[in-house]
């Protein structure tokens, strides 16, 4: 595969664009990740070339959605490629439905439905709206995000900073998070209803950007 090297957002950006799938750290051996392809030196410095800081541009900026969508990995993907893994990976069904199917946890549903109330909500203000503040319950919480993301369903929207009673910046910040079809609307991104026709493109896709040991992996994980 071709080797990538960046120093700066915008290199970065181009980088997304043209793989159309950037996993924050190794998800495939031999795929490129923002952290193979940037200096180890240049993370969680708070600088403007600092990719830590980069991966809650990229939602906030519409260049790429973010989100553990595959093997509950952080991933970002191109807006341009978003539409074919969304309809590869996600369901038609609501979440509702799901449910009601049986699929979907009763927690993940309560969550989805405070996110959609309140689109770019702060993971703490979720957390609090939802009864799972205390520490019992994080785990509870957390896998339901990640499930709510591993189904296409809810974006990291950007992050959010704690701040005090007068706007000073007062401890760690935390994720917010949206819903997929909130994100795609700000963003414009279009909507590939057909599973196998998604399939197909996104098949010719990669294979337009990866070697064929890459490829085999792809194949495997999207079930071409």
């Amino acid at each position: 595969m071709k080797q990538y090297r960046v120093e700066t957002y915008e290199e970065a950006t181009q980088v997304i664009k043209e793989l159309g799938i950037l996993p924050l750290a190794t998800l495939i051996p031999n795929y490129p990740s923002l952290d193979s392809i940037t200096a180890k030196g240049n993370w969680h410095t708070g600088s403007e070339i600092d990719p830590w800081l980069w991966r809650a541009m990229f939602p906030a900026d519409g260049v790429a959605a973010y989100g553990k969508f595959l093997k509950k990995k952080s991933i970002l993907i191109s807006k341009e490629v978003l539409p074919l893994i969304r309809a590869v990976v996600g369901s038609v069904d609501s979440l509702e439905q799901r449910y009601s199917d049986g699929l979907v946890s009763r927690d993940a549903l309560e969550l989805f439905k405070l996110i959609r109330k309140e689109e770019g909500i702060d993971t703490r203000v979720l957390r609090v709206k939802a009864g799972m503040k205390d520490k019992d319950k994080k785990k509870t919480f957390d896998l339901a995000l990640v499930d709510l993301q591993g189904s296409m369903d809810i974006v990291v929207a950007g992050t959010k900073e704690k701040t005090n009673e007068v706007g000073e910046k007062n401890g760690w910040s935390s994720t917010s998070f949206e819903t997929m079809d909130n994100w795609a609307t700000r963003n414009n991104v279009s909507h590939v209803p057909n599973v196998e026709e998604a399939k197909t493109e996104l098949k010719n896709h990669l294979e337009r950007v990866c070697n064929p040991e890459v490829m085999k992996a792809f194949s495997k994980l999207f079930k071409f």
